[in-house]
């Protein structure tokens, strides 16, 4: 029998699921990061997590699996022995074929092994890398918050499996994510639709992985771009945005090359899928450099003066730690909810994140 939760409990439980503990703040050499959401209401459909690799996996264990199995893989299964891996299970089956030859074998075993020996020379790579994911769910309240919640699953899921394949993430593990909120054709349909059942679950979702070296490397589906505030020239950067792919938000636009492409709805089909000439990287290159994520209820990306204010709010504080940036930028925002719930217009408020990375001065 299912359990029923009263809406408080509903809202309570998406809340806690979509909040971050600072305890998970990845500590890497040269780089600070701290970040905070605030909800339009009780819950909402902004979330960010911080993707710590070292805490949230176990490294060592995975290089070590990784090269037990290189070594495995080269060797051949003998008859009777009840062990069986993948490897395996291909050469018998390169066995069964007309065409087989024997030094099928052996180099399909090589290719394999070597598979895993780059896989635990990608993981190593963990060791000195955090990742950072926002999310930016359509609406307001517990409907936005599931989606903010699906995506935050379909993510961990899809990333267990990347580790477990190529020790990193990979761009197909965005498109999976693409297509969990895509709408099914043959599903929907089945269920019927009206034309007040229009409603998609959008949203926007920005991963990125920032390396002790000040490299930030990310892909953008529909959300507003990084801003980069530069200590050297004391202002918001100009970053090239010809070089920063955005696609369109999740759900809404599928590649043409897909397999299932005519089983959702898409706006239009895109060229191709991601891949990683899509994925953007701006370098935090001068102590005091900060990297600036937010949503579109902190600044909608377009706004130039929102922009301006933002600017010199981090001009004027940018001495201060990357925590406590992300404070003031945070009031800063929720006073300007102040003014639009003060002039009758609350409905304008809207769920807020802010991120904040910031190359340090030392690299303790």
């Amino acid at each position: 029998m299912a359990t029923f939760y009263p809406d408080s409990g509903i809202d309570e439980y998406l809340r806690e699921r979509l909040m971050p503990v600072e305890g998970a703040i990845p500590h890497l050499p040269g780089i600070e990061m701290y970040g905070d959401s605030i909800p339009a209401g009780k819950v909402g459909g902004d979330l960010f997590e911080y993707i710590n690799f070292q805490q949230r996996y176990d490294i060592d264990a995975r290089i070590e699996r990784a090269l037990k199995r290189s070594k495995e893989f080269l060797k051949p299964h003998l008859l009777g022995a009840p062990d069986w891996n993948s490897v395996d299970d291909q050469v018998e089956w390169l066995k069964s074929r007309q065409d087989y030859r024997v030094e099928m074998e052996g180099a399909y075993r090589e290719s394999r092994s070597l598979d895993q020996v780059r896989v635990a020379e990608d993981l190593k790579d963990l060791f000195s890398t955090a990742g950072v994911l926002v999310v930016d769910a359509q609406g307001h309240g517990v409907i936005a918050a599931k989606i903010a919640s699906t995506v935050h699953d379909t993510f961990h899921a899809l990333m267990l499996s990347k580790l477990d394949r190529y020790g990193k993430t990979a761009p197909e593990l965005f498109e999976n994510i693409n297509l969990r909120l895509a709408h099914s054709v043959t599903a929907r349909n089945a269920l019927g639709r009206s034309g007040k059942e229009e409603a998609r679950e959008i949203a926007t979702m920005l991963y990125g992985e920032v390396r002790s070296s000040g490299h930030f490397r990310f892909v953008n589906f529909g959300h507003p771009p990084p801003l980069v505030f530069s200590a050297q020239r004391n202002t918001f950067a100009e970053i090239d945005r010809g070089r920063m792919v955005q696609f369109f938000p999740l759900g809404l636009e599928i590649p043409e090359d897909h397999p299932d492409r005519k089983r959702y709805v898409s706006m239009h089909f895109r060229q191709g899928p991601a891949d990683y000439s899509d994925i953007a990287d701006i370098a935090l290159i001068n102590p005091g450099d900060i990297l600036f994520l937010y949503t579109d209820g902190v600044y909608d990306g377009g706004d130039e003066q929102g922009r301006r204010n933002l600017e010199e709010l981090i001009r004027d504080h940018r001495s201060l730690s990357a925590k406590e940036i992300c404070g003031v930028v945070m009031e800063y925002a929720v006073g300007n909810d102040r003014q639009l719930r003060g002039r009758g217009e609350s409905d304008c408020v809207d769920d807020k994140t802010v991120f904040i990375i910031k190359r340090s001065d030392t690299e303790d």
